[in-house]
């Protein structure tokens, strides 16, 4: 799955894995035996990932179970045990601990060894270079989990605790959470499932798998798809001697620049830890967005700094920085722009009038397609990166004007619509071309491939907007 689901060169994936855990979760120094951990494409769920094998990189571990789920062969109800000697990825060969492997294979009924389910199984694969990255020197035992029982489950996850027990071992289920709802309602989802799995309640887990597609939710096709992988990793954490589970971090495919908000798949990662058996859910508590809420100037320089390093990640590592964790004025929904700019010289700027999610995710999204979507202009390229000056312009609303003597060159952005045809300016333009309003809106007829005059004509439709405009030369 390299090249499709991670990078397949060994410079890229480095530094997308540097990334994703100089941006991880504190690791909250409870040792836990037993992860759950997404396995999506790493642009998408990297850095939940990241988060949970964030929590083991101190301790000394020796081999790491990994408990994929069967997305390539009908007919296998049971366990996979990998039978072969290594998986290799970019980042080298490690091995497997084939001594473990057998153990865990013994039960015939319930685990074979095998490696057919694993040839073309990305949710395992997926799972080794953070592996590698964390415990070079580790050993895996690459299982894929083609049940579901709960029988089957139980029995099998009572085999791996008594396997492991003593040893240094970690367990790693891999799931990803709801499948295609909305973005919002994949949250709410998830959030019942993240709950359950916390609450180590596998029976109320089997029960809203089952119930999903009968679901009110609109296109929910399922709230886990590696339920099996999950429940006997419930079970292990328990007989291992956990009794309750952490919602370390929670995201959506839609959370990232490139993620569709119709669209959307779930991400949680867990640990399973001691204490009094309370569930910690601490992470799904959002802050909620205040629309009122003016920028501050640290404010700004993070929307600045997110949107440098967005297009400095992709170029480096084909991943995206996950934003999240702002103030209620950074999630607040409002429309952007992005723009670069070569000394004097544009180099790329790309925007939304009308707010799509909250701020931080667009002005990611908009740093990307600035950089390498602006048809204007080819695509950054790394070289270019030090020399560019990032500019965020955070607007206003809409509001429709009754004719062109409402406008005030400089404080207003102008959007021109007429026969089909459109076109915008942000308020700085005029500023910077030392235009008045009547060279403003010549160019802006220009700009839209009408007439020069074709602002005049009855049916034209002129709305303005205000900006918050910052850039990083101003904090330099």
């Amino acid at each position: 799955m390299a090249g499709q689901f991670y990078p397949a060169d060994r410079a890229k994936l480095t530094a997308a894995l540097e990334g994703f855990f100089a941006d991880a979760v504190p690791d909250r120094g409870e040792h836990p035996p037993v992860l759950i951990v997404p396995h999506a494409g790493y642009i998408y769920s990297g850095q939940i990932a990241a988060d949970a094998f964030a929590q083991v990189a101190k301790m000394t571990i020796d081999t790491v179970v990994i408990l994929g789920a069967n997305h390539t062969t009908a007919g296998f109800d049971r366990v996979s045990v990998y039978d072969g000697a290594a998986y290799r990825t970019p980042l080298g060969q490690v091995e497997v601990d084939r001594d473990l492997a057998a153990v865990l294979a013994r039960d015939g009924e319930v685990a074979v060894l095998d490696h057919r389910l694993h040839e073309r199984e990305h949710s395992v694969e997926v799972q080794v270079p953070f592996v590698q990255h964390v415990f070079p020197r580790a050993r895996i035992v690459p299982l894929v989990v083609a049940t579901a029982s709960p029988g089957v489950c139980a029995r099998f996850g009572r085999a791996l605790a008594e396997a492991v027990h003593g040893r240094n071992v970690l367990i790693v289920a891999s799931s990803d959470l709801s499948h295609y709802p909305a973005a919002d309602a994949a949250a709410r989802v998830d959030a019942v499932t993240l709950e359950q799995v916390a609450s180590m309640d596998a029976g109320a887990l089997v029960q809203g798998e089952r119930d999903a597609g009968g679901s009110s939710t609109p296109n929910l096709v399922t709230r886990a798809c590696g339920l099996g992988p999950v429940l006997v990793a419930i079970e292990a954490a328990r007989r291992l001697g956990a009794r309750r589970g952490v919602v370390l971090s929670y995201a959506n495919s839609a959370s990232v620049a490139v993620g569709s908000r119709e669209r959307a798949v779930g991400y949680g990662a867990v640990a399973f830890a001691g204490g009094d058996g309370r569930p910690d859910l601490g992470v799904l508590r959002e802050t909620r967005p205040d629309r009122a809420s003016r920028l501050e100037p640290a404010e700004k320089r993070r929307l600045l700094r997110l949107a440098r390093d967005t297009v400095t990640r992709y170029l480096a590592s084909e991943t995206l920085p996950l934003p999240r964790g702002g103030s209620p004025a950074l999630l607040r929904e409002a429309g952007v722009f992005v723009t670069l700019r070569k000394g004097r010289d544009l180099r790329g700027c790309v925007g939304r009038l009308v707010p799509e999610g909250p701020l931080l995710r667009l002005v990611s999204a908009m740093a990307l397609e600035s950089a390498l979507e602006d048809p204007r202009f080819s695509p950054v390229r790394p070289g270019e990166l030090k020399g560019l000056d990032f500019e965020v312009s955070v607007l206003s609303p809409l509001t429709r004007i009754p004719g062109p003597e409402f406008i005030v060159p400089g404080r207003d952005g102008v959007v021109l619509e007429l026969g089909g045809r459109s076109a915008v300016f942000l308020p700085q333009v005029a500023a910077e071309e030392g235009w008045g309003r009547d060279e403003l809106l010549d160019n802006l007829a220009l700009k839209a491939g009408l007439g020069r005059e074709a602002w005049r004509s009855a049916g034209v439709r002129l709305l303005t907007f205000q900006a918050d405009v910052f850039r990083e030369s101003q904090f330099k």
